[in-house]
């Protein structure tokens, strides 16, 4: 009896220390105030509303696809940090919180129209990031016992972002506008080939696999007050709201609006240098048409 008390006090002791290492893992807080001061200007913030737009102003208007590398350096303060930190949090990692606490919906990667709903659970699966199932020998007894293992999601690999905007002429104002539509994340691994030994298992393909779609207006409220680390002053950040309105990233195209289906641009084109060919002139007749517009 004493035994078989000792063998389930171990046993929890092991669950509740799983569980703790999980919750600290995914949110750290401070036991004391980190800084001199209280951040409050960023977290206080709510988006700068739309201006209204009339069908009627719609002179021109041009859907577009595009990817944010996270590689790259100017990209960067949408990557990073990979591990959590109490003030600090990357795009993703925001995101995913908002899901998680019902704070914005997460759609499905069938299409990019936001037709269905995707479950955060649904995400952790994309993510290999679900609770296992494990069997551990217990030292006192010597009887097998399965525990759950909490899954673990692979942030370092979330490495670009496909956004699809809308470009527009307002003809009220005479001015050229976009405005972002929808944030898919895209994870970037390599498939490991699973022969059986796990010694003698290998890396296969790069697998790229899209996670899941949010509507952008409805995200700005959670984006607006989440700040963006800035490497020159750490006293003068602005908010993932502020870094996406101001255009601060790299992207190139992968996609237009066309006749047929709405294809992508490797579907019709062949190699990596004609893709890039291809992009850097739908983003040069986007140019021209706002540049022709106009009389000198």
């Amino acid at each position: 009896m004493i035994m078989k008390r000792i063998a389930l006090i171990f046993l929890g002791s092991l669950l509740i220390a799983q569980a703790f290492n999980t919750y600290a893992q995914e949110r750290k807080e401070p036991l004391v105030r980190d800084g001199i001061y209280e951040r409050e200007t960023i977290p206080q913030r709510i988006p700068i509303p739309y201006p209204h737009l009339r069908e009627a102003d719609m002179l021109w208007t041009k859907r577009i696809w595009r990817v944010i590398d996270l590689g790259e350096k100017m990209n960067h303060p949408l990557y990073y940090p990979t591990t959590r930190m109490h003030d600090r949090v990357s795009l993703v990692q925001r995101l995913m919180d908002a899901v998680k606490f019902n704070e914005i919906n997460a759609y499905g990667i069938e299409d990019d129209e936001f037709t269905s709903l995707m479950s955060y659970n649904q995400i952790l699966v994309s993510l290999d990031a679900i609770d296992e199932e494990r069997v551990i020998r217990n030292p006192l007894t010597g009887l097998d016992t399965t525990i759950i293992v909490p899954g673990s999601i692979p942030w370092h690999q979330i490495k670009q972002l496909l956004i699809k905007e809308e470009w527009f002429f307002d003809r009220q104002h005479s001015t050229m506008h976009v405005r972002i539509l929808g944030i898919c994340p895209i994870r970037v691994y390599v498939r490991t080939l699973v022969t059986g030994d796990e010694d003698l298992d290998i890396g296969g393909d790069v697998s790229r696999v899209q996670l899941f779609w949010v509507y952008y207006p409805h995200a700005r409220s959670v984006l607006a007050n989440t700040a963006v680390f800035n490497d020159f002053n750490d006293a003068q950040r602005i908010s993932f709201d502020d870094l996406f309105f101001k255009r601060r990233f790299s992207s190139y195209i992968v996609r237009e609006s066309n006749v047929y289906d709405n294809r992508r641009i490797p579907e019709y084109t062949f190699g990596g240098i004609p893709n890039m060919q291809e992009s850097e002139r739908i983003k040069n007749d986007l140019f021209l048409f706002e540049h022709d517009l106009w009389e000198y």
